[in-house]
């Protein structure tokens, strides 16, 4: 099996919820602005707990936030 990538689409949905900025969704997820940069810049993955938060913010899917790609071989 190839390697998998943990993709995500949370900057997307922070634009679509009124412009939401990094500090305001780290606050309502209880986590620093920079974890959010990490995870958007995807060299961060979070905890199935910290995304299940983060879908729950945008009141979407866990599968509408963060999505796992195959890497190319």
């Amino acid at each position: 099996m190839g390697k998998m990538l943990i993709r995500n689409n949370v900057r997307k949905l922070r634009f679509n919820h009124d412009e939401m900025t990094q500090q305001q969704l780290a606050e309502k997820v209880s986590v620093t602005r920079q974890t959010i940069v990490a995870i958007e810049k995807e060299k961060y993955s979070p905890s199935l707990e910290l995304a299940f938060r983060i879908a729950l913010v945008f009141n979407s899917p866990l599968e509408e936030v963060f999505f796992i790609e195959k890497e190319e071989e």
